[in-house]
């Protein structure tokens, strides 16, 4: 039994709190030592992946009518953060069902949907996404990954040339689904166009960064030249804008403060248990404030941010796509300080210990930066809530 209670479970439903448990014994039959081994390998989680679509944990939150559970970001935040929880988050779970699947859902065409859907659902489909490049970063309005029409009409295929990076899981994916701009918005003012890259289009190319971060997922870069796609690759309408774009990027948000809330969850249990038993005097090392206090102020600080996730979630599902932008970067923001802070106590609570491979915390000090940074930094969230919760002058 975990030592981190759930009590947010009491705001969640009867269904809710049984696919929490039902997802915590699953992620406890795989665990930290089988990641460590599938990164140690070079290899990608296909096992547990593959086991969570079969039990439908993958596509909880797709539609029924293509094979998904009918929930919403509320039940996939809980599956992400229970396998965290366990030490083996699927981080492509923020990318193909959450991002890629629900924007799909929202705004493909009736033959994306059947094409997609099932198979996002089921986990015999995975679609990576490309958002950031090189040279805008978080500035999402330089873009400059342009798509054009190869001639005139509805039915002219589009050119699609530019340059992503940070690309998690190109390799393992049939599709990516990229952010481009029309070429034609020159005005500076982003108007965002969705189009699904398959993985052997001609002028696809990848080229893996290499990483720090030990973690099964690669990421790549990505360079568009010229390719070639059909008039049907776009997802959505052309003239959109922001609408479909925030569509994938609040729940993105929601998933990410599920990952580090749940990374967060498996350090402090491991701490505790540890600081239970190690003796060094008369007493464990946990009867002492020293040990105990910032270990309760973490688990304090998950909690907290469990609860704007819970919000999130919440908003997003029931339609306000307004709201639950506000309290989605408030929940990334919150799970990713609280992650960070909770590793870094984790870590120092076993000492020495703590940077062994035995115990598995030391990797984490790398992969909590994650929960901080991407895929968006909190200085940016602090942006957003400066101007968009407070009403202050922007900055930029």
């Amino acid at each position: 039994m975990s030592t981190v209670s759930t009590a947010g479970t009491v705001l969640e439903t009867e269904e809710h709190q049984a696919l929490r448990a039902a997802v915590a014994a699953l992620g406890k039959r795989y665990g930290r030592d089988y990641m460590t081994s599938v990164v140690r390998d070079g290899a990608h989680p296909r096992e547990l992946w593959t086991e969570a679509a079969k039990l439908g944990y993958l596509g909880v939150n797709l539609p029924e009518e293509h094979g998904g559970g009918g929930g919403g970001m509320a039940e996939l935040s809980i599956v992400l953060e229970e396998l965290g929880a366990a030490g083996s988050p699927l981080l492509m779970m923020v990318v193909s069902p959450a991002i890629c699947g629900t924007v799909i859902a929202r705004f493909g065409t009736e033959d994306q949907k059947r094409k997609w859907l099932p198979g996002l659902a089921d986990g015999s489909l995975t679609m990576a996404f490309g958002i950031t490049e090189p040279d805008a970063g978080s500035n999402s309005h330089r873009i400059t990954t342009t798509a054009r029409r190869d001639g005139s009409g509805p039915d002219a295929d589009w050119l699609l040339t530019g340059r992503k990076v940070f690309v998690s899981g190109v390799d393992i994916a049939d599709a990516t689904l990229i952010v481009g701009r029309t070429e034609d918005a020159r005005s500076g003012k982003l108007k965002p166009c969705l189009f699904i890259v398959p993985r052997d289009a001609p002028g696809f190319g990848r080229s893996r960064i290499d990483m720090e971060l030990q973690a099964p997922e690669k990421q790549f870069e990505l360079v568009l030249d010229d390719v070639r796609l059909p008039a049907d690759a776009l997802v959505g309408d052309e003239d959109a804008g922001l609408l479909q774009l925030f569509a994938g990027l609040n729940p993105e948000r929601i998933m990410t403060a599920a990952f580090g809330i749940g990374m967060g969850r498996y350090a402090i249990d491991r701490a505790v248990d540890y600081a239970r038993t190690r003796q060094v005097w008369k007493e464990p090392i946990g009867s002492h404030q020293a040990i105990a206090h910032p270990l309760a102020q973490a688990h304090i600080e998950l909690e907290l941010a469990r609860l704007m996730m819970q919000k999130a979630a919440r908003l997003y599902d029931d339609g306000d796509d307004i709201g639950a932008g506000e309290a989605a970067n408030m929940a990334k923001y919150a799970a990713g300080e609280a992650c960070v802070r909770a590793v870094d106590q984790a870590v120092h609570t076993l000492g020495g210990n703590g940077l062994t491979r035995e115990y598995g915390l030391a990797s984490l000090i790398t992969a909590a930066r994650v929960a901080r940074i991407a895929p968006v930094s909190r200085e940016m969230i602090l942006n957003y809530v400066s101007h968009q919760s407070l009403g202050l002058p922007k900055s930029y």
